[in-house]
C-alpha cells in the first residue's frame, strides 16, 4: 500500500506561501507590502493547519542560528517524512518530537513554531524541502515595517478621534480625573478600557502578571498610594483573567527561576485553600478556581493598605472589586467579594485608620 499522504501537496502549497509571503515582504516598504505579509503568514498557518491534519509525520520548526551575530543560517522547514517513501510498507519511524520548552501563555501563542537546533529527521527516505526564510535584511525590512505599522495607526486614531471630536486632544491634556484604577495582568489579550467600554482618562491602569497585589512591590503600592491620595478614584478593580499562564505556572511544582518568588504569592493562596483546590478533579477547573481565589486574595491585599482604609473612612471611597475577564466569551464576571465585610474582617488585624 501506498504511504504518499494528502499532506504532501498541501506541504508544497506551504513552501509556495512561505516564498510569497517574504518576496512581498521585500518587494516594498508602503503598508500594503505589510498588509501582504500577513495575509500570507495567515494562508502559511493554514496550510500548516492542513498538512499537519493530513500527516501525522508532518512537522515545521525554526532552527535557530548557528552562528553568531546574524541570522543567515535560518531556514524554515517544511517537510512530511513520508512524502516520497511509496516503497514503504509502514511509518516505523516518524521524526522525533521537539524537546518540550518552558512557556508562558502571555508570550507564547498555540501557533507559535517549535524550536529545535536539529531539521527534521527519520531513519526512513525522506525528502525534505529547505526554503531560506527572512535573511538578515529581511528581518531588518519586516522589524522596520512592523515599527512603522504602529506610527500609521496613531496616526489614523488621532484623525478619527478629531473627527468624532475636534476638543478631544484639547480635554485630554487638561488633566485626568479616572473614576477607576484597574490592576490587572500583563496578558495582551486583556486591553482594559477595551473590554470595559472606557475612554482615556477614565481609568489609572496597573498591569503585572497574574494580577498581583504585593506589599513590597512599590512599583504597585505607589500605583494604590497617587490613584486614591491624589486621583481619588472612586472604584478600584482587581481583574484576573481565565486561562491566566501565571496562575497555571504558579501550579505547577518546579523551580522556574526568576519567577520563583513573584508565584510564591500564588502558590500561598493556593496552600490556604488546598482542601478545596484538590477535590477539583478537572486541571483546567482547578486552575480556574485558582485564579477567583487570587483575584480575591489581591482585593484583600489592596483593603489592607492605609491609603484605602483612610480615604474610606472620610470618603466611603474607594469600593473593591474583583472581576474576572473570560478569554472564551469575553463577559467580565464580579466575584461578588463583599467590600464592607472584608474591610471589617480585615481591621481586626490591619487598621491602619488613623481616625
Amino acid at each position: 500500500m501506498s504511504n504518499a499522504l494528502p499532506g504532501r501537496a498541501t506541504t508544497s502549497a506551504l513552501a509556495a506561501a512561505v516564498k510569497y509571503a517574504f518576496s512581498s515582504s521585500l518587494s516594498s516598504s508602503s503598508p500594503a507590502s505589510s498588509l501582504a505579509f500577513s495575509s500570507s503568514s495567515t494562508y502559511i498557518r493554514t496550510c500548516h493547519k492542513t498538512a499537519r491534519a493530513a500527516s501525522p509525520f508532518y512537522t515545521r520548526r525554526f532552527l535557530p542560528p548557528s552562528t553568531v551575530p546574524g541570522m543567515s543560517s535560518q531556514r524554515f522547514y517544511c517537510s512530511s517524512s513520508d512524502a516520497n517513501n511509496s516503497n514503504s510498507s509502514s511509518h516505523s519511524n516518524p521524526p522525533p518530537p521537539p524537546p518540550t520548552q518552558p512557556h508562558c501563555h502571555h508570550l507564547h501563542h498555540p501557533s507559535t513554531p517549535t524550536l529545535s537546533s536539529q531539521p527534521p529527521t527519520s531513519t526512513t527516505t525522506t525528502t525534505t524541502s529547505e526554503t531560506p526564510v527572512m535573511p538578515d535584511e529581511a528581518i531588518s525590512q519586516y522589524l522596520r515595517q512592523s515599527h512603522a505599522r504602529v506610527f500609521e495607526h496613531n496616526r489614523a486614531w488621532v484623525t478619527e478621534q478629531t473627527r468624532k471630536d475636534p476638543d478631544f486632544f484639547v480635554k485630554l491634556s487638561a488633566g485626568q480625573k479616572p473614576e477607576y484604577l484597574w490592576i490587572g495582568c500583563s496578558d495582551s489579550r486583556i486591553p482594559a478600557e477595551q473590554i470595559a467600554g472606557l475612554q482615556p482618562g477614565e481609568a489609572f491602569i496597573h498591569r503585572n502578571i497574574a494580577n498581583l497585589v504585593n506589599n513590597v512591590d512599590l512599583n504597585v503600592m505607589s500605583v494604590i498610594q497617587y490613584a486614591v491620595r491624589h486621583l481619588e478614584v472612586k472604584h478600584i478593580i482587581v481583574c484576573g483573567h481565565y486561562g491566566c499562564g501565571g496562575v497555571a505556572a504558579a501550579m505547577t511544582p518546579q523551580d522556574l527561576g526568576i519567577l520563583n518568588p513573584w508565584l510564591r504569592n500564588i502558590r500561598d493562596v493556593y496552600r490556604q485553600h488546598s482542601a478545596e483546590l484538590d477535590a477539583i478533579a478537572d486541571k483546567t477547573a482547578r486552575c480556574n478556581r485558582l485564579v477567583e481565589l487570587n483575584v480575591m486574595e489581591q482585593c484583600r491585599n489592596v483593603i489592607k493598605s492605609a491609603a484605602v482604609q483612610q480615604s474610606y473612612s472620610k470618603k466611603k471611597y474607594p469600593i473593591v472589586h474583583g472581576w474576572v475577564f473570560g478569554l472564551d466569551n469575553g463577559l467580565l464576571k464580579d466575584l461578588n467579594i463583599g467590600f464592607e465585610n472584608m474591610l471589617a474582617e480585615i481591621q481586626k488585624i490591619y487598621n491602619l485608620d488613623d481616625l
